[in-house]
């Protein structure tokens, strides 16, 4: 017989995020994976008696607001993602692909904490490398500091115990799917014991005040490994892009409690270390003194930051039946868009031609607003003939060959102007946006056909 407020009763659970259900369903309905929920047998279901209040609520009046206040971590770049900095007691979980530079600039970032001004204590925990191999990376890349502590550890209750002896004010661990507890069945990484190692480590941080980094894995598709319900633990998550074969790497926050997820910071991966760009728009442009046909300059956001991006295009004739579209740094199918719109409303003769689109830089263009770019330079490139030096020009095309706005216009026309660009093609409209910039002239250009002619004509003569 079962005792007083107790009942029993069996259900369902996603091995992906922890969503449960009184019956069998192919389909998790919180993550929508396919095949992750299972049966978890008889559970026990308890009342819970109230218990004695060790800390009483207070006025949020009299809360005190300096314990949320953020504090650098020397580098301005990941501070900008942040919103000025972490928090203390904050956990901000850092994701992305492997070899794409988490661990060098976390270690970066510690070691800047160990040699601020305040002298913090900083703790670096590493799971999938020794401690020797952490300390030539930190030499190579000249990371070493006197209060930065390393330790290689793979058990939850050691890393716990290093915690209680050093007393960091910074925490770094590389990474949580390594960390294991031996407290919960399977092997490291799996749901269970990612859920048990980040919830004890949240734990401990939210205790001690202590600030913590967690460097996370991604599967196939990009997405964070483990359970969804990780990113619903932590307080901040921040992913880690960049082309593999590319030195540029870009940092933006997918959540965070304490800041703005719009930023984007922006790093320079080399031999010695990752870099923090502040002005990294040079890296999208080719230096040639000349201007070429087949080439246009966009001005796309990333978050709130405009940046300068060189769309290069080349068009040569065929004679095989299907022409080849190729392209690098931009999404395929939008380009095919974009030509065919070419085509079909601008009269533009490519359907016995080549045509090959690629980005200066390995930058990925995926917003709308550069489809103004991609017409201009491919339109340069059949016609051969180039633009006027110092022209930029975005815009999204529509199917009927329409140009329409685009948001952050002032922020784009601005940060041209700063780099010396005195023409931009632009949407029929955008006057009205905002102050144009002294020495910019802006041509609004209703369609296509219209920004074809006017971006083309001047170099004709």
């Amino acid at each position: 017989m079962a005792a007083k407020g107790t009942t029993k009763a069996s259900g369902y659970r996603c091995s992906e995020c922890g969503w449960a259900t009184v019956k069998w369903v192919g389909r998790c309905g919180e993550c929508q994976a396919w095949g992750s929920v299972s049966e978890i047998g008889a559970v026990t279901v308890r009342t819970t008696a109230p218990a004695r209040v060790e800390r009483p609520a207070i006025p949020i009046g009299e809360v005190d607001a300096r314990r949320a206040k953020a504090r650098t971590t020397g580098v301005s770049e990941f501070d900008r993602v942040l919103g000025g900095g972490i928090v203390p007691g904050a956990v901000v979980l850092v994701a992305g692909e492997p070899g794409i530079g988490k661990s060098t600039l976390l270690l970066d970032v510690a070691a800047r904490a160990a040699r601020s001004g305040s002298g913090r204590t900083v703790l670096y925990v590493s799971g999938e490398e020794s401690a020797a191999q952490v300390r030539v990376r930190a030499e190579r890349i000249e990371a070493m500091a006197r209060s930065l502590y390393l330790a290689s550890e793979t058990d939850l209750a050691t890393v716990l115990g290093q915690i209680d002896a050093i007393d960091p004010e910074l925490l770094v661990v590389d990474s949580v799917q390594t960390i294991s507890s031996g407290e919960v069945e399977g092997a490291a990484g799996n749901v269970s014991q990612v859920r048990e190692v980040t919830a004890s480590l949240i734990q401990a941080a939210k205790a001690r005040g202590m600030a913590t980094l967690l460097v996370g894995h991604v599967t196939k598709d990009g997405s964070i490994a483990g359970p969804r319900v990780l990113e619903h633990l932590v307080d901040v998550v921040v992913q880690f892009e960049g082309d593999r074969h590319s030195r540029l790497r870009l940092v933006r926050a997918v959540k965070n409690r304490y800041g703005p997820t719009d930023e984007v910071g922006c790093f320079d991966l080399s031999d010695v270390g990752i870099v923090g760009l502040p002005d990294p728009s040079g890296l999208f442009l080719s230096h040639g003194t000349a201007t070429v046909p087949g080439t246009c300059v966009t001005a796309t956001l990333e978050g709130r930051r405009p940046l300068m991006t060189e769309v290069q295009a080349l068009v040569a004739p065929t004679e095989i039946p299907t022409p080849r579209r190729a392209t690098s740094g931009l999404d395929s199918s939008r380009v095919s868009m974009i030509l065919a719109v070419l085509d079909r409303r601008a009269g533009a003769p490519i359907g016995r031609s080549d045509v090959y689109l690629s980005t200066v830089g390995g930058v990925r263009l995926s917003e709308p607003a550069s489809d103004l770019a991609v017409a201009l330079a491919v339109a340069s490139a059949i016609r051969n003939e180039s633009l006027a030096p110092g022209s930029i020009a975005f815009g999204e095309i529509g199917l009927a060959g329409e140009l329409r706005p685009v948001t952050g216009i002032p922020r784009r026309l601005s940060e041209a102007a700063r780099l010396g660009f005195r023409t931009a093609y632009v949407p029929a409209g955008v006057r009205g946006s905002g102050p144009t910039p002294d020495g910019m002239r802006v041509v609004e250009c209703p369609d296509l056909s219209h920004a074809v002619v006017a971006a083309l004509q001047p170099v004709r003569g």
